[in-house]
This record gives structure tokens, sequence and C-alpha cells, in this order.
């Protein structure tokens, strides 16, 4: 006995020292794992954020065009209040058309009949469930009810608990059907006994958006009383056309998709501002300001608000004693000029903000007078009233611009105190954000940012999740993983598979930048050998793209030509061309130029395209071309013009689709 005791205790501390050995190992592995999540999370961010700055950026071109263009003929000036103009008199046009739309004897779909009943929303989902359509004229007379319903709510919705046992509410959703299913699933369809408030942002990158608003829009208008829905800046025409949802539409409703849209427009105006459940939780969609007023908010006129990025144009005056068209000065735009795209800075994101912030401010400034509302002290302070769908909160205290998003506002905690002790609430809800978990406390458990969009940017990125409120108010949480996919991955699996998503993207983002990343490098090679240092690159890389990113940390997996520990720049660079190049006939700089401004071009296309019918007419495209090219300050005459569009009609249609429209771009940027 008295050997066995030692021999146990031996086999002890090496069970021990084994235990301790695999828990560190694991620790380390976990670790690992978390710092690789987090990377590829802000890789995915910071590319969504720059996405937007070239967003507003492009908004901004076109604002600054329409200050300093003057048109030559009423021709021209017919042209340009079509491409630009925010329809001043959208009811008279679009509300009586279903009618004239016929419903065939071939559609197998559900009829809808109105008022709604509950047996026509489930018709609906299981209609959508099988990946089929609602006709077009049921949209159109869903629209035109839900626009007349809208029309009729305050700014601000005021619910209570008393009524229902619970309230439910729902974040981003983004054209992900499977989310909105998933929700009613474990959560209950909408009824009497079940009040949902959905947060904003139901549209846009997601391939189902137009389902889930007939959804949602169906459910409100049977239960009015149980159903909300909040704006959120996607329920924006301006948005739409690079996001995805106009793309959507004009693909599932090729003849009738340019009145679908047009309603669509007029519909998200009247959309309700924000949400109070029993006085004392605040729900928007992007937050608020050093100097949000809820009554303010209560008052203005929030249907002329189309398009929260842009502003509502005056006519431009015909200048008869002009007989050229010209700009008022060279100013060039850093999206028509992409050489220039590297001057870009930090000042020059904050200057565009600015001028985004101030366009807000001058539309509320109008509404604040025609409300009768004195100016309160402060109002020369950033980030104003009806912004609330861009803002975001940080940790730090203070109220700044968010020139990371192109608009609204950063708020503090301090902000955030105030405007709640200001209005006798006690929690904010916000959604705008995606989190990793579906939901984050912030600013001490006092803001509550709650999205539902799971997958949002690759398949396990992200889980969604809702949030249950009962008369205390106190919240629970619902999480979800939408795609089955995801639930089989291991967490290896599944980081690397988004790690993957990321990294691609993030190529993508690098290569666009090309001819900007070789003038940067080359200032780093004094001795001209097509070598830089790694800390070198970091610093060039950064100096390019703005990101924002760790990237001596990502420099393993980005970074493979390395000579004597430095890195031989031309041929990581053409190793990023290679993955890229789909065509051997397309030389690399037009490549790289075409990936770069493709998602301004498709915008740029879009609004040109009046009709949505996916051509732009020789007309069209002759008096856009004279617009850009003297903003541009390109030589091209009348009939250079005329022999552009007939050399890139290839197949002789009389009309120029997006692809022919790119070679327009490369013909002119060769030149």
């Amino acid at each position: 006995v008295g050997a066995a005791q030692p021999f146990s205790f031996v086999l002890c501390a090496a069970a021990f020292k084994a235990a301790v050995l695999i828990q560190r190992w694991y620790r380390r592995y976990v670790a690992r794992m978390e710092m690789r999540r987090r990377c590829t999370w802000r890789i995915f961010q910071s590319i969504e954020y720059a996405g937007e700055q070239d967003h507003a950026k492009l908004q901004n071109f076109f604002s600054y065009l329409m200050d300093h263009f003057t048109p030559s003929s009423s021709k021209e000036q017919d042209f340009i209040n079509r491409m630009f103009r925010e329809e001043e008199n959208l009811e008279s046009e679009i509300y009586c058309d279903y009618d004239s739309v016929e419903v065939s004897d071939t559609y197998a779909g559900p009829h809808l009949s109105f008022p709604l009943l509950p047996d026509h929303a489930t018709a609906l989902l299981e209609t959508f469930k099988k990946n089929q359509q609602l006709h077009a004229h049921y949209v159109l007379k869903l629209l035109h009810e839900t626009r007349k319903h809208l029309s009729q709510l305050p700014n601000i919705c005021h619910i209570s608990t008393c009524y229902s046992e619970e309230i439910t509410v729902c974040g981003d959703l983004h054209g992900k059907l499977d989310d909105l299913f998933l929700i009613f699933y474990k959560n209950g369809l909408p009824s009497p006994e079940k009040t949902y408030v959905f947060n904003g942002d139901f549209v846009d990158r997601g391939k189902h958006s137009i389902e889930i608003l007939i959804i949602l829009f169906a459910f409100l208008l049977i239960y009015p009383k149980e159903v909300y829905l909040n704006r959120g800046n996607h329920e924006d025409y301006m948005v739409n056309l690079r996001y995805g949802l106009t793309r959507e539409v004009m693909q599932k409703y090729k003849v009738h998709g340019k009145k679908i849209l047009k309603m669509l427009q007029n519909v998200f105006s009247w959309l309700p501002l924000a949400t109070v459940i029993d006085q004392k939780v605040l729900i928007v969609h992007g937050g608020v300001s050093d100097v949000t007023d809820l009554e303010l908010l209560a008052k203005i006129d929030r249907h002329k608000f189309v398009s929260v990025i842009g502003r509502k144009k005056k006519s431009i005056p015909l200048d008869a004693n002009k007989s050229s068209v010209g700009l008022r000065t060279s100013r060039s735009s850093s999206f028509c000029r992409p050489e220039a795209h590297c001057a870009s800075s930090v000042s020059d994101r904050l200057e565009l903000s600015k001028r985004v912030q101030q366009n807000v401010q001058e539309e509320l400034e109008r509404y604040r007078r025609e409300a009768g509302l004195t100016r309160p002290k402060g109002t020369d302070a950033l980030c104003r009233g009806s912004a609330c769908v861009l803002h975001k909160p940080r940790p730090s205290p203070g109220c700044s611009l968010n020139i990371v998003r192109g608009g609204g506002c950063y708020f503090g905690p301090d902000v955030t105190e105030k405007i709640l002790q200001k209005h006798g609430l006690q929690l904010l809800i916000r959604s705008h954000e995606c989190k990793q978990e579906g939901y984050e406390f912030c600013h001490n458990r006092k803001v509550l940012t709650i999205f539902s969009a799971s997958n949002y940017y690759a398949t396990g990125s992200n889980r969604g999740a809702y949030v249950k409120l009962g008369p205390d108010l106190v919240p629970h949480f619902v999480q979800y993983q939408a795609s089955p996919t995801a639930h089989n991955l291991t967490m290896r699996q599944r980081i690397s598979r988004v790690e993957e998503s990321a990294f691609q993207a993030l190529r993508e983002k690098l290569f666009a930048h090309k001819s900007d990343l070789i003038a940067a490098f080359k200032r780093y090679d004094k001795d001209q050998a097509g070598l830089i240092t790694f800390s070198d690159w970091v610093t060039a890389v950064e100096s390019v793209l703005h990101l924002g990113l760790p990237w001596l940390m990502l420099r393993p997996q980005l970074v493979r030509s390395v000579v004597n520990g430095r890195l031989e720049y031309q041929a990581w660079l053409a190793d990023l061309a290679m993955e890229h190049r789909s065509q051997e006939h397309i030389q690399s700089s037009l490549l790289e130029t075409i990936y770069r401004n493709r998602s301004n071009l498709e915008t740029i296309f879009t609004i040109i395209d009046s009709d949505h019918s996916g051509l732009i007419s020789f007309e069209e495209f002759h008096q856009t071309w004279k617009l850009f090219s003297s903003h541009m300050n390109i030589e091209l005459t009348e009939g250079g013009i005329c022999d552009l569009a007939r050399s890139i009609d290839f197949n002789k249609d009389g009309n120029i689709d997006f692809n022919e429209f790119l070679e327009a771009f490369r013909l002119v940027r060769q030149a």
C-alpha cells in the first residue's frame, strides 16, 4: 500500500499537468479565434462604411452639378428635371393607376381584397415561401392603401403594454426574408395579442426586399393597432438606387416596376420616424443628437423628406443668353477623376459630411418656421432633428459629425442621459448597425441596438435578434441563425468561411486602388528597387484606403511576395490583378477603374434610365455626357457624343445598356 500511494500521487500530478496544458492550449485557441473574428468584423464594417461614404460623395457630386449647371435649352432643363428632381406631386400621378393593371386568368397567386383579412396575410406568407410573386395589380393596390393609412399616423407613434402582454421590437431586416419567417415562427404572427415594432431598414442588400415590404404592409393594414413601422435610412429612393431595391423591383416586375417604385418612394416618405412605449422607451432607427427635440420631431412635415440624403432642389433658371452648357467653377470631383481619388483625406470627408448635414438643416429650419416654432439655443450645433435615422452611439462624451458613414452624428453617454431625462424616458432602442450577437447595450445599458438580419455580411458572420418588452419594460432577447448551414459548422469552420469572404472583399478593394497604391509605394521606394518595408506598406495602404484596419496583423493573409523581409510590391499587385481579371482582353487599368466605380456607375445609369427599363436612349446619353463632360473638362463635340453613342451600341438597337455604358466610360477615360 505504501508503494502504491506515491504512485497514485504521481498519476494525479500528471493528470493535473495535462489538464493545465489542455486548458492553456484551449484558452490560446479561443483567443486566436476571437482575434480572427474581430479582424474579420473590422474588415466587413470598414468596407461597408466606405461604400456609404462613396454614396454620399456621389450625392454630393450630383448636388454640385445641379448648383453649377446652366441648361442651354428647355429640352436640357426638362432632362435635368426628369433625371434629378423629386416629383412634386406624386399623388395625382400614381395612386389611381392600379385599376389599369389587369390580372390575367393564368395568374395562380393570391388575390387580395380590401379591407385585408388575416387569411390574406397567411396566403402571402405561403406564396413567398414557394418563391412565387404577388401580382403587380395587388402590389399597387396594397401600396395605395398603405400610403393612406400611414398618412394618418403621427411622426411619433405611442403604444402601451396595457393592451398586449408583450411588445416585440425587430431591427434591420435588409431584404432577408428567411429571418422574418424565423421571427414569426419563433414569436408568432402579429395579432391582437402580439404587437410588433419594426425599426426600419426593411429593404436593400438582401434578395427579398419587396416581399418583406408586402408582408409588413399587409399586417399593418390588418392590425393597425398592433403593427408599427419606423423609417430607416434605407427607406429612401436614393439609397435604393445603389443598394438593391430598385434593381430587385425592376427584375421581378419588369412591366409595372416603375409604378411600384414611384409608389414606394411616396410610401417611404410617410413612414413614422419613432415609436414610444409606455412613455418610457424611445424606438428610433439611428439614435439621437445633443439637440434632439421630440416635440419638434412630432411637428415636422415628414413626407417632404423624400430622401434623407438628398435635398429638394429649386427649379434651375434657364438663361436664354447662354448658348453653351457650362459650370461656373472648375472644381472637379474625385469620382469623375479616379486618378485624383488618392487625394481624399479626412478633411474632405468632414467637409462632405458638413454639406450633407447642412442640407438636412436647411429643410429642418423651413419646417420649424412652418410649425411656428422659435429656434432654440444651440441650433448651430451639429446633427439636428430628422437625421435620427443616421445617428450612432459612441463611448466618449459629446456629439460630433459621423464622417465614417457620411451622415448623422456620433452621440455619447452624456447626450443619451440628457435626452432621456429631458423627455422622461428610461431606454433608447435603435438599430442601424450590425451586431455579432444580434444586440448590444451601451451607455450604461440605456441604449440598446437591435439587429434582426442574421448572416448579414456572410454565412455565419452574425446572429439576428429581436427583443420583447412586457409591462415591466425589462428586455428579453431571442437570438437566431436563419442559415441551416451555419448551424452545422464548428466555430473554426464558421470563422474560416467568414474570414475568407472578408479577405476576398478586401482584396477587391485593394485591387480597385492599384494605381494609387503604386504611387504611394514609390514614395517609400527611394532606391527604386521595387521593395518596401512592411511598416511602409502599412502606412501607404492606409493612406490610400482610409479603412482604419490593423494592416500589420492582416499582412500574412494578404502578402506573400516577400524578399529578404521586404515586400516586392509590383509582384504583389500583379497577383491581385490576376485574381480579378475575368477577361484577358480587358486591360488592368480599365478593370481597376470599373471595380472602383462600378457601384457609382450603376447608380448613375439607374438615375439616367428614368423608366427603369435597363436601357437609356441616345438622347438621354447625349444630354448626360454633355453634363458630365462639362464637369470633367472633357472636350466632346455634339458630333463626338453622337459618334460615341453609336460606337458603343454594339447590338445596334438604338439604346444603350449598362455594359455598353461602361464601354463609354472606358473610351472617354482612355482619351
